[in-house]
């Protein structure tokens, strides 16, 4: 009878936690896991980079709900998932990162990528360990993925020494003898009545009420629950990005288009899965009131009196504490409320703003973002879409310009801000979502940080759409006179990319299709034919107007004469 190895061990493990998706690159010592992981009918995605192979683990984390697991080589290939790592845990996405390691009687002896590992992750996880024998492997696994997915989630890291890897088992009961049960689901705790209390009282005596849903609540699948409150309730809502699609974009108590009079105007906001971060200008004036008061519902009680600003927090599992606050007897906010009507007829008037800027543009003429997003989106499918979406400019104005109408439908770069991600959160969205279609949105200059894992889609027959949206640079490009004279004069702007890039035909010969679209009627033409493609990955080189030296300008950022001390 064979003997067992210590990576069939590894293996089973992860078998009896139910992972069944690892996202990775393989090496010295952890092929041996990844074939072992493959034997045991786990599928394993192979990267090209571990940043884009921990990206899409940490979205498929945030997908499922449940831990996505990356696996790396030791050493450098750590580094490199740090990225991933610290993305998750910045997004509070549950992922384990498992890498290999030196044999154990070599850690300090210089080994083959020797790195103190578990120190280098501690600071950016909620739990690292290198487990202390082979017999402690499913446990360590264990605790990880339960650590991740418990609490406010995040990422852990288990390191996997070599030796443990190749060792061989004599005893083919011993799997089962050292296993560990899979880890139960989270438990679910209810806010504390006396806080529901407040909160209900805070709500019932607004004026100009508002709820601001995060990606918190997507996690949380709160869908349900929130739209008993809204619809229960007649309070307006504002989705942050990633949240968009809870309730549906064209709900008719969606304030996305109304954002800054929304903010400006509440009195009294229930934050739900949503921080006062950067995103939301820490809760502070001059985005918001002065006298507003928050209420906030999340699952992890230091965040609380973030920033200063919280006023009464409501600590517990979103969807249960949702509830509560709908069996609190809120009133119906009338449909005649000033403040219901003023972000009403804000949202009609930009809307129709919106529109006048799509129309820029004849079939022919040279296409800038309004005017080709108008085009997208006319030849996409109401249904079944997932947008993932990168890049500074691109991310910004595409977040308003596409409507989301289910929950965990969109991703883009998040709390962290990272560029990059595009490619690993598509990747792992088609996975997840293996009959909707993927349509990736994204900047030039953030493409290039992961263009090869276009190889790791076509490898894998993943029928995602590109959407590369061209403009020469990071920000704002240079035309091409601009561009040849500046470098001529050596004289080229930190943020000026080569124009004419053909990232179509990276996707072709990494096996994929390609189109070069420099105007509505040939991106039309591409849309069509790479919406009937179901077999491979799909690019679209969107060519616009590079912008040039413009100012540049974002709406998050504090305007001048802002700061305060």
């Amino acid at each position: 009878m064979s003997k067992l190895t210590g990576s069939e061990l590894i293996a089973a493990t992860l078998k009896r936690q139910g992972v069944h998706v690892i996202f990775g690159i393989v090496g010295i010592p952890v092929i041996e896991v990844a074939e072992a992981c493959i034997q045991a009918g786990i599928r394993f995605i192979g990267f090209r980079n571990e940043q884009s192979a921990a990206y899409a683990a940490s979205a498929y984390g945030y997908l499922t709900g449940k831990p996505g697991v990356c696996l790396t080589v030791g050493g450098p290939g750590v580094i490199h998932a740090l990225a991933g790592i610290v993305n998750s845990q910045v997004n509070c996405w549950p992922m384990v990162l498992l890498a290999g390691s030196s044999d154990t009687d070599q850690v300090g002896m210089g080994a083959f990528q020797e790195l103190d590992q578990v120190e280098a992750c501690k600071p950016y996880t909620k739990y690292a360990t290198r487990p202390s024998s082979l017999a402690t492997i499913p446990f360590a696994i264990e605790k990880a993925l339960r650590t991740s997915a418990y609490g406010r989630p995040g990422a852990c890291y288990v390191d996997l020494p070599a030796d443990f890897i190749q060792a061989q088992i004599q005893d083919r009961q011993y799997i089962e003898k050292v296993q560990v049960a899979a880890t139960a689901p989270a438990p679910k705790y209810l806010a504390d009545p006396e806080a529901i209390r407040a909160a209900a009282d805070a709500l019932r005596s607004a004026k100009s009420p508002l709820i601001v849903i995060g990606k918190g609540a997507a996690y949380a699948r709160a869908e349900s629950e929130l739209k008993a409150l809204i619809e229960k309730s007649n309070i307006p809502f504002l989705p942050t990005p990633m949240a968009k699609g809870l309730l549906s974009d064209t709900h008719p108590l969606c304030t996305s288009a109304a954002r800054s009079t929304a903010l400006k105007q509440a009195d009294v906001v229930l934050l739900v899965g949503a921080r006062l971060n950067w995103i939301l200008h820490f809760g502070h004036s001059p985005r918001w009131s002065n006298t507003v008061k928050f209420i906030q519902i999340d699952i992890e009680p230091e965040e609380m009196n973030s920033n200063g600003a919280v006023t009464i927090p409501l600590v517990g599992h979103i969807p249960s504490v949702l509830d509560q606050l709908s069996q609190a007897s809120l009133p119906r906010l009338p449909d005649s409320n000033t403040f219901l009507q003023k972000i009403k007829s804000t949202v009609h008037a930009n809307v129709q703003k919106a529109a006048a800027k799509a129309k820029q543009g004849d079939d022919n003429a040279v296409m800038n973002y309004h005017s080709a997003f108008d085009e997208i989106k006319r030849q996409l499918p109401s249904k079944d879409i997932v947008f993932v979406s990168e890049g500074a400019n691109t991310m910004d104005i595409a977040r308003s310009v596409f409507d989301v109408h289910e929950p965990r439908c969109r991703l883009d770069a998040a709390t962290f801000a990272t560029m990059g991600v595009g490619m690993g959160f598509a990747i792992a969205a088609q996975v997840y979502y293996p009959h909707k279609r993927i349509v990736s949105i994204v900047g030039d200059s953030a493409f290039g940080f992961s263009a090869m894992e276009l190889e790791t889609a076509a490898r894998a027959k993943l029928p995602l759409i590109i959407l590369v949206i061209n403009n020469n640079g990071i920000y704002h490009g240079l035309d091409n006179n601009d561009y040849q004279e500046s470098r001529s004069n050596n004289s080229l702007p930190s943020t000026a990319l080569s124009p004419d890039t053909r990232y179509d035909l990276i996707a072709e010969a990494c096996g994929g299709r390609g189109w070069l679209a420099k105007n509505r009627k040939e991106l039309r033409v591409a849309m069509a034919e790479a919406l009937a493609t179901k077999d491979t990955t799909c690019l679209i080189n969107v060519v616009i107007a590079p912008g040039g030296r413009t100012k540049l300008e974002f709406g998050w950022m504090t305007k001048k004469g802002e700061a305060k001390l």
